[in-house]
């Protein structure tokens, strides 16, 4: 395990979990049948996130390498300033979302997920070079970012059933379908990263445990816990919503699953990307 990575490790799922809501959430206005309180609340949850990012950012070392793990220093700068713009560009959207103006609250998040975008692209390079290539940690961290957005938007949705009866179900048929999607992705990904061989293996006497990813228990904890236990929840919950609404208990459960599924999936977000300090592979 990499210790001096875990404030690394903490920034960047917080940078999914932030981007990932953004874009998850005026995806699902965009495609409407959402509630208006639904977007409010997923809206200020990414400002929190966002803030809790920044308070993060400001706590990460300037050097040029992390334990055994080289940096791309061109970018500290970068990640800094980008982190408090993306914040920033989050508080015009939930000043016209709690507004009730929703053409404006749709441009104002198209812009802010852009600068996430843009944010989830520098984090990318800046913690490419170990790896076989900054598309690999670019297609990494996007899909993580799919990911976390999707599982903690269809469960923030299913409890809007719960208390809102007879709300249309194929926004959380949508979502949930699209997660199921995402981590398919992320399997495929992290078969690809697997197989590449990286440019340069961080230095392992800056750590302990197993630089290999076959004989280190959080890989596959990674697979099983990460990818495929999430993966099931979230089609499970597809199903599930699926008998709604002539059964309302439906949401009811595919809400639960829902819970177990966000914690599986930042569960596998942080061993992915502690096992990217450690090993040099955007899984």
């Amino acid at each position: 395990m990499n210790l001096d990575a875990l404030p690394y490790t903490s920034y960047i799922v917080l940078v999914e979990f932030a981007v990932g809501t953004l874009i998850v959430t005026v995806f699902a206005d965009w495609r409407g049948r959402v509630a208006a309180t639904f977007v409010q609340f997923c809206a200020a949850m990414v400002v929190v996130g966002a803030v809790v990012m920044c308070l993060n950012v400001l706590i990460l070392d300037p050097n040029s390498a992390v334990g055994g793990f080289r940096l791309d220093e061109r970018f500290n700068g970068w990640v800094r300033g980008l982190s408090f713009a993306f914040l920033a560009s989050t508080l015009p959207y939930n000043w016209f979302v709690f507004r009730g103006n929703r053409k404006a609250s749709l441009y104002s998040g198209l812009f802010a997920s852009a600068v996430g975008l843009a944010l989830l692209t520098i984090v990318a390079l800046y913690i490419s070079l170990p790896t076989w290539g900054a598309l690999g940690a670019i297609l990494s961290l996007g899909a993580g970012t799919l990911a976390v957005g999707l599982v903690i938007g269809a469960m923030t949705l299913g409890h809007w059933y719960l208390v809102t009866p007879r709300l249309p179900r194929e926004p959380l048929e949508e979502l949930t379908l699209l997660l199921v999607a995402a981590i398919g992705l992320q399997l495929v990904l992290l078969v690809i990263n697997v197989i590449i061989p990286v440019r340069e293996a961080p230095d392992p006497s800056a750590f302990f445990g197993s630089t290999t990813l076959g004989q280190n228990p959080a890989f596959w904890l990674r697979i099983t816990i990460g990818l495929l236990f999430p993966m099931a929840l979230g089609w499970m919950s597809y199903v599930s919503s699926k008998g709604y609404p002539a059964n309302e208990n439906a949401m009811m459960s595919a809400t639960g699953l829902l819970y177990i599924a966000v914690g599986a999936v930042l569960v596998g977000e942080v061993l992915a990307r502690g096992l990217l300090f450690l090993t040099g592979k955007p899984i």
